[in-house]
């Protein structure tokens, strides 16, 4: 298992913002895994689980705690009639490929979000009026003393961007368990092929980001309403609102965590005063004081 200490969080975060975490592990298998738990409660300090970064802020200042990186590994899948087993570092649109060339259905609206298996289910990720909880199983995962424990969709507590692993941290996740719908390889590859073109024309993939910052408020979009108030083009050092879609932050050059902080405060502030709506984020921010 690797081990790193002062390790910049800009490497391991799609907005390439962040400062150093004191350690970070980075292990490759369910069993490192489990010994990482281990080895950061003998640290002491508080500690926090990462995917591929794709929904983080982190903290300029970085972070007084342990990482537990598990971007590139963790990738093992296997298919079983119409389910799939991911493990939970397996980038999602890779998962979303191999249901296609199995000829299974259900993963279409996955083909072009970022981010790994894991840290889809924590966030219940969705698109194309679909999400994870609509074709779960099961989920696999570890509380903190590295126990095996097997939750049902029922108990994995989803909701719109949301899960009971985000809101309980003492679950890590290890694997999900798909349950899918036998369908035409290529027709599904097509569909999904469609999905991809429609997210690069419509979303800033040339710069850094996170993808959406805000939820959609119930029955309007978040993108929609920040439009609305003219701030696409808005810019606090060099991160800025999206030209092509005004949910998403992008940075253009050294964005720091302050310049979006304060983009996201900018927008959240207009957005109540012009709307009368209160915009809730989407992205996690990591800061000593939330872990």
């Amino acid at each position: 298992m690797k081990r790193k200490e002062q390790e910049p969080m800009h490497n391991h975060t799609t907005w390439r913002i962040g400062g150093p975490v004191d350690v970070m592990l980075q292990p490759e298998t369910i069993e490192e895994l489990q010994e990482a738990l281990r080895e950061a409660k003998t640290i002491g300090k508080p500690y926090y689980i990462i995917g591929a970064g794709s929904n983080l802020l982190v903290a300029d200042e970085g972070l007084r705690a342990t990482v537990i990186a598990l971007g590139g590994a963790l990738c093992k899948w296997s298919v079983s009639g119409n389910t799939i087993t991911a493990e939970a570092g397996l980038p999602l649109p890779v998962l979303a490929r191999k249901a296609a060339r199995a000829g299974l259905s259900g993963l279409e609206f996955a083909a072009g979000i970022p981010g790994s298996v894991g840290g889809a289910v924590v966030m219940n990720a969705g698109a194309y009026q679909s999400q994870m909880s609509n074709v779960i199983s099961e989920v696999l995962c570890c509380d903190q003393d590295g126990n095996l424990i097997t939750l049902d969709n029922e108990a994995c507590e989803f909701g719109y961007r949301n899960s009971r692993f985000k809101k309980d941290k003492s679950f890590i996740i290890l694997s999900v368990t798909f349950c899918l719908q036998p369908g035409d390889a290529e027709a599904i590859e097509k569909q999904m092929g469609h999905n991809t073109a429609a997210r690069i024309d419509k979303q800033p993939t040339s710069y850094p980001n996170a993808g959406s910052v805000f939820k959609n408020p119930h029955g309007d979009a978040a993108g929609r309403l920040i439009d609305q108030i003219g701030a696409k083009g808005w810019r606090q050092g060099d991160a800025m609102v999206s030209e092509k879609h005004a949910n998403f932050i992008v940075n253009v050059g050294q964005a720091t965590c302050a310049d979006v902080l304060a983009l996201i405060d900018r927008i959240k502030k207009t957005v109540l005063q012009e709307t009368g709506i209160t915009l809730e984020e989407e992205i996690l921010y990591l800061h000593d004081e939330n872990l």
